[in-house]
């Protein structure tokens, strides 16, 4: 059982949502750096590649000291920083490779860590604000199923990963208004 959802202190849903309002802000700067070089793959692109997984594992650092810190623990959390530690090595050696081998393994971990958002969303549904976080794992999940699909295609491209990220941060800036509403009891 995971001890986040039985003796979650006031302060873990403040930590969330300031940690999820970041994620959104980041991952709306990202999709829009990303989009404007979406048609090749030039150094730009590939370190941006490599800068979102990275910041992945960051985030899912501070978000597993905060449930440390509050005296819950958050095993999902450390699947997520394994799962994207390996597609940071995996999206730098895909960016020597081409766009279709990045969307191979970009759609790899949209499919591992859609599974591991689906289950910490759900684990942690009591803290309130975690509905968006659960879809977005499952739409996560799907949208790794059609990244292996495009880079099938006759001009793959690196566009529908930035319109991914912008999505996924939606959802974190929902969630992020969401534990808002929770803590103050609407």
């Amino acid at each position: 059982m995971d001890t986040l959802v039985s003796t979650a202190p006031a302060s873990v849903p403040v930590t969330l949502r300031k940690l999820y309002f970041v994620r959104f802000a980041f991952a709306a700067v990202w999709a829009v750096l990303l989009f404007a070089t979406a048609d090749t793959l030039g150094p730009l692109s590939a370190a941006l590649l490599v800068i979102y997984p990275l910041f992945d594992v960051a985030a899912a650092v501070v978000d597993v000291r905060s449930a440390k810190a509050n005296g819950g623990t958050a095993p999902a959390l450390y699947v997520n920083i394994a799962i994207s530690s390996l597609a940071v090595i995996g999206l730098a050696v895909a960016a020597t490779s081409g766009i279709p081998a990045v969307l191979r393994v970009w759609g790899a971990w949209a499919i591992a860590s859609g599974i591991v958002q689906l289950v910490a969303g759900a684990v942690r549904r009591q803290l309130g604000g975690q509905w968006p976080m659960i879809t977005s794992g499952a739409i996560s999940t799907l949208a790794g199923a059609s990244f292996f699909t495009q880079a099938g295609s006759g001009n793959p491209t690196l566009g529908n990963l930035a319109g991914y990220a912008f999505l996924g941060g939606v959802f974190f800036l929902i969630s992020a208004f969401r534990l808002n509403r929770a803590r103050n009891g609407a």
